[in-house]
Order: C-alpha cells, then sequence, then structure tokens
C-alpha cells in the first residue's frame, strides 16, 4: 500500500520550504564569517572552523532528520523543526556578542587560540540552527515518497532546490544584504523568511482532511510538480545578482610601477606574492595587482611612498612634541617590513610590533627586503585579533592591510578604530594608508570621518607617490597648525624631508565631519570599493 499522497498546494509548499531552507544554510555560512572576523578574524583558520563545522552539522542534520522523518512521518513536525531552526537564527545576533567575547578570552592564552577560539565559537551558535537545516531535504522526501520505483527521481530533484537555494543563500548576502543592511539584519532576514513559510506550512497542514492540508488516497498515484522551469530560473538568479553588483566582472590588470624583472613568485595560503626589481629597487606585488605593497631600495631609506608618511604622524600632536617622545609602534600589514625600516632608521632601536596574516610575505621580506632589524618582533596573526588579545600601549599604530584591491572590513569600522584608541598612549597616533585615485577620495573620506567618530582630531595627508592618502587619528585633542609647528623644530634629515613634502605637497587638511560609515554589522566597504574600480574604469582615471 502506498503512501497518503499530498495535496498539490502542500507539495509546493514543501518544495518552497526546501528551498528557503538551502538558501538559509548557505545565508548562515556568509552571515556568519562576518560575524567572526571582528573577533578572530577572516584567517584560514576561522574559514576551517567554519566551514568544517557547518558540514558537521549539516551531515548530523541529514541523519537525525532521517530517523525523525521515519519515526513521526507528519507534516507538523517537519514545520517544528523548521520554525525552530528559524527562531535560533533569529536569536544569533543577540546572543552572538557575548559568546564571541567569552571564546576570545577564554582562549586567548593558547598557541593554536584563533583556531580552538573560532570552534568554540561556531560550536554555540550555529550548531542547533543548521543542525535542524540539515533535517528539511530528508525529511521532504519522506513526506514526499508514494512510490519507492520513483524514491531517486523524488530525492535528486528536491537535492536540486536545496542545492538552488543554496545557491542564493550565497549570493544574496554577500551582494546585496550584508553590504547595504547589516549582518545582524541579513541574519533576521533569513530567520523571518524561514519563519514566515514554516507557519504557513503550521496552518495548512493543521487543516485536517477535506481542506488544503494531506489527502489519503490511498493506490493513487500524485501528480507530479514540474520544477525544471523553476530551478532554471533559480540558477540565473545568482549571475543577476552579481551583475547588479559589480556590474560585470573585474580583473585587475597586472604590473608594477614602471615594469620591472620577477626575482620570485609564491602561492600562499592568503596570496600569489611577485618579489619585482625595477632599477635597484625590489617590490612587493600581491595578486597580480597594480598595487605595491612593500618596496625596499638598499640605496635609499625613503621611498617616496605612503610608508614615508608613518614616521611623521606623531607631530600631528600639542608642541613640543619630540622625536624621543616615541617609544614603541605597532604596525599592523606589516607586508615585507617597509615600515618597520624607515622608523628605525629615524627613531632607532624602538620596540616594533610587526603583525603580518602571511607567514610567506615574511619569509619574502627577510630574504629580498632586508627585513632583519632586530628591534622588529612579527607577530603571524589577524591584525583584529592582535589588538583584542594583546595588552600593550603605543605611540604609533600603522594599518597598512590591503588584500588587493580590498581593505578588510574588520580594520576600518568604528569599533575597530575604538580598540586602537584603547591602545594608544596618550600622545598615541592611529595611522591608515587609504588608496583612491587622483579624483576619487570617497574611501579616504569614509575611512577619515569613520576614524573621526572616535578621535578628536583627523588629519589628511596625500602622498607624493602613489594614488594614496594617510590618515591620522590623535588620541589627544590637536589643532591642524600643531603639525608645522612640532616640524619646524625637527633636525633628523629623513623625517624632516618627509615634512616638509608634506606641507609642500601633501595639501594637509583636517576631516571635520563625523559619520560612521562602516561599523562590525554593516561595513560595505567592498561594495565602495567596486564603484570605485568601475568609475575609474569609465572615466579612465588612475
Amino acid at each position: 500500500m502506498a503512501p497518503a499522497a499530498a495535496h498539490p498546494l502542500q507539495k509546493w509548499l514543501l518544495v518552497l520550504v526546501v528551498f528557503v531552507a538551502g538558501a538559509a544554510s548557505l545565508g548562515v555560512e556568509m552571515a556568519a564569517s562576518r560575524l567572526l572576523a571582528p573577533y578572530f578574524g577572516s584567517s584560514q583558520f576561522v574559514w576551517a572552523a567554519l566551514i568544517g563545522l557547518i558540514l558537521l552539522y549539516l551531515t548530523s542534520g541529514y541523519y537525525l532528520g532521517g530517523r525523525l522523518a521515519d519515526r513521526f512521518p507528519r507534516p507538523v513536525v517537519f514545520y517544528l523543526i523548521t520554525t525552530v531552526a528559524a527562531f535560533t537564527i533569529g536569536l544569533i545576533p543577540y546572543i552572538s556578542r557575548p559568546i564571541l567575547l567569552w571564546s576570545l578570552k577564554a582562549f586567548a592564552t593558547y598557541s593554536a587560540s584563533v583556531f580552538i577560539g573560532s570552534l568554540a565559537a561556531v560550536i554555540l551558535l550555529f550548531a542547533i540552527p543548521v543542525i535542524l537545516l540539515g533535517c528539511v531535504s530528508p525529511f521532504a522526501i519522506r513526506l514526499l515518497l508514494q512510490q519507492v520505483g520513483r524514491s531517486g527521481r523524488l530525492a535528486g530533484q528536491l537535492y536540486a532546490i536545496s542545492t538552488a537555494g543554496s545557491i542564493v543563500g550565497t549570493f544574496l548576502p554577500v551582494l546585496w544584504l550584508i553590504p547595504n543592511y547589516g549582518t545582524r539584519f541579513t541574519f533576521l532576514v533569513i530567520a523571518i523568511t524561514l519563519l514566515l513559510v514554516s507557519i504557513l506550512g503550521l496552518v495548512i497542514s493543521s487543516a485536517g482532511p477535506g481542506s488544503s492540508g494531506w489527502h489519503p488516497r490511498e493506490g493513487k498515484q500524485a501528480r507530479h510538480f514540474d520544477k525544471k522551469s523553476l530551478l532554471s530560473l533559480l540558477l540565473f538568479i545568482p549571475l543577476g545578482l552579481e551583475f547588479l553588483a559589480l556590474g560585470g566582472p573585474i580583473k585587475p590588470a597586472s604590473g608594477t610601477d614602471g615594469g620591472g624583472v620577477l626575482i620570485a613568485e609564491r602561492e600562499s595560503d592568503y596570496n600569489y606574492i611577485q618579489v619585482v626589481r625595477v632599477g635597484s629597487e625590489m617590490q612587493l606585488i600581491l595578486n597580480e595587482g597594480e598595487a605595491v605593497h612593500s618596496v625596499y631600495d638598499p640605496t635609499s631609506i625613503l621611498t617616496g611612498g605612503p610608508w614615508d608618511y608613518f614616521m611623521i604622524a606623531p607631530y600631528f600632536n600639542r608642541p613640543p612634541f619630540t622625536p624621543a617622545m616615541v617609544h614603541r609602534v605597532a604596525i599592523i600589514g606589516l607586508g615585507a617590513g617597509t615600515i618597520p625600516r624607515e622608523i628605525t632608521a629615524a627613531y632607532g632601536p624602538i620596540p616594533i610590533d610587526g603583525v603580518e596574516i602571511d607567514p610567506t610575505i615574511v619569509e619574502l621580506g627577510r630574504r629580498y627586503f632586508a627585513m632583519n632589524e632586530p628591534n622588529l618582533h612579527v607577530i603571524i596573526q589577524d591584525g583584529r585579533y592582535f589588538l583584542r588579545t594583546t595588552t600593550q600601549k603605543y605611540d604609533i599604530i600603522g594599518i597598512d592591510a590591503y588584500q588587493q584591491p580590498y581593505v578588510p572590513f574588520q580594520l576600518a569600522t568604528e569599533e575597530f578604530f575604538s580598540e586602537v584608541r584603547a591602545h594608544l598612549t596618550p600622545t598615541g597616533v592611529a595611522v591608515i594608508n587609504a588608496g583612491r585615485t587622483t579624483h576619487d577620495f570617497r574611501l579616504v573620506e569614509t575611512l577619515a570621518q569613520t576614524m573621526h567618530a572616535v578621535f578628536p582630531n583627523v588629519y589628511i595627508i596625500d602622498t607624493a607617490r602613489f594614488t594614496n592618502s594617510i590618515i591620522v587619528g590623535t588620541n589627544a585633542a590637536t589643532s591642524l597648525s600643531d603639525f608645522a609647528r612640532n616640524t619646524a623644530m625637527l633636525t633628523n634629515p629623513l623625517l624632516v624631508s618627509v615634512a616638509q613634502e608634506s606641507l609642500a605637497f601633501g595639501n594637509i587638511r583636517e576631516e571635520k565631519s563625523r559619520h560612521v560609515f562602516f561599523t562590525d554589522d554593516r561595513s560595505p566597504i567592498e561594495q565602495l570599493i567596486d564603484q570605485m574600480i568601475l568609475d575609474a574604469i569609465r572615466s579612465g582615471d588612475e
């Protein structure tokens, strides 16, 4: 005897729930990566913990869903599962902060703290909702199965629909929800969407025989529901979303500052890395982009580029400020060590903590860029995690972290700048390198205004070489005139040279506006950079 067949409306509702659950499972994973980044960074360890455990939860859900479906093959049970899943997804934004803070602090003393801490956070936050989402497909197969001879086709159709939902759940949060509305809102949209279709299912399945619920038509084969057109349409959704968000594919052109000879290349977990010689200068190129991330010239300390300006940032403080007042420096985004080399030359062997996420870059920096200063302490770690777990105070905290062409979002938010300020001495300064074009300063201005929500005063200097600007936030209240007064008293030729270049050609200005463009919850920095790239291509700007 064949199992009871479902009313067509109920069947279509089951298909819809399978699709939404598939979208929710990947949507939760994509939003989870954004949620974890401000606490643990976005390193390979964090992604491994996140992806591995999500897959483990889904696997557990598949097994559990099959067992529950055989024991309780009723639609009400199915929709209760998805209702609870929706409810627990909706809880994530509200319980995440205490759990993530506890996880970060609890494992900060272990050498594998990033990996272990992120494991604990993912276990506590995402286990229940993702396991319940894994139950959906096998349970739906059991409810819709009418003939054993058609079980393979039915299972294939439902898993295809679930996967189509997962595709939408991958692209929709990344290209639209997270950049425009934030991580918390994205979780809530996922939860509410799943909850609505679950409640609708509970209402219909509770209606009983004779309504639009299940009908006991034993011995009769239920009508098919054609999914081919639905699947074809769904497969084109992510392509359309990507086109609307980016305006088409963009591939940065390979190149260096004026061409050069390739000396070395490596493929790391994070980057495709090239070391190029241009004349007497070594240049570090990442991911075939046009940006130069570090330079080294054995015949000169100064580069003319953005690295030089980190040295003179403290002189925005109230006079008299002297080089002897700079005691300790941190650089987030060490690269191949251009900034520590210059700071050591200008200030002597003061302690410098250099934070770099990619160990291969550090290896090449030591080999080709003379990154061997004895006062440089290299820390292989995500920059945000480093700040979260250190108690050290610094006179200069420099941020020069790019994964071409993007700035890691967690290193550009109001919360991040608050953490930076908490690690500054009373006269400490925060310095960030921001890219731009010759006419488009949107990234510079949004970063400066976000910083000004945290720092009393924020200043901008345009660099002499490359299209970059340096943004300086002071821990103490300062004024623009302080820079000229302090630098007029300098005698060190390196500092004097950069200060004079800044005053003459740097268009030094104070950012007066305070507006938070980037937060841990909503930081559309990638979207902004994409728009800048597209506008630069259209206008021919550099």
